[in-house]
């Protein structure tokens, strides 16, 4: 019981950052985006590009969720709508800003098509854990 009520605790002291986190990680996805990887090796492995923007709009959405549901205590269905719409929207602006601002990056339709597919999984997943979970 003891270990019930510290764990709760520390669930709602986080809930107080997850609009700060979420938008750290923002800024570090988009610097990650935008900047010039010189040092970075390629990495053998088949895709790993596109693994990469998929895993990271995993992660994207599942704090744009987090933050609009516990932090703006929007409806569950409305945090999950909201995400959705801001991973999205903030994968498009990144290609379209890779292609236009930089000189050293290109934009991918297929970066856009990982990215959306990464939410939409995710939001497919979150939503299955509240319909079905979580009664």
């Amino acid at each position: 019981m003891y270990y019930q009520q510290k764990n709760t605790k520390h669930w709602l002291v986080l809930k107080n950052y997850y609009l700060l986190i979420t938008i750290l990680y923002s800024i570090a996805l988009a610097t990650l985006c935008l900047v010039q990887l010189n040092s970075v090796n390629k990495v053998g492995i088949p895709f790993a590009d596109k693994i990469f923007h998929f895993l990271s709009y995993v992660v994207l959405t599942i704090l744009w969720y987090n933050t609009c549901y516990f932090y703006f205590k929007k409806a569950k269905a409305n945090a999950l709508i909201l995400a959705i719409v801001v991973s999205i929207s903030f994968g498009i602006i990144i290609e379209v800003l890779q292609g236009t601002v930089t000189s050293y990056r290109s934009s991918d339709i297929n970066d856009v098509f990982a990215n959306s597919l990464g939410v939409l999984l995710t939001a497919f997943g979150i939503g299955m854990k509240n319909k079905y979970l979580l009664k």
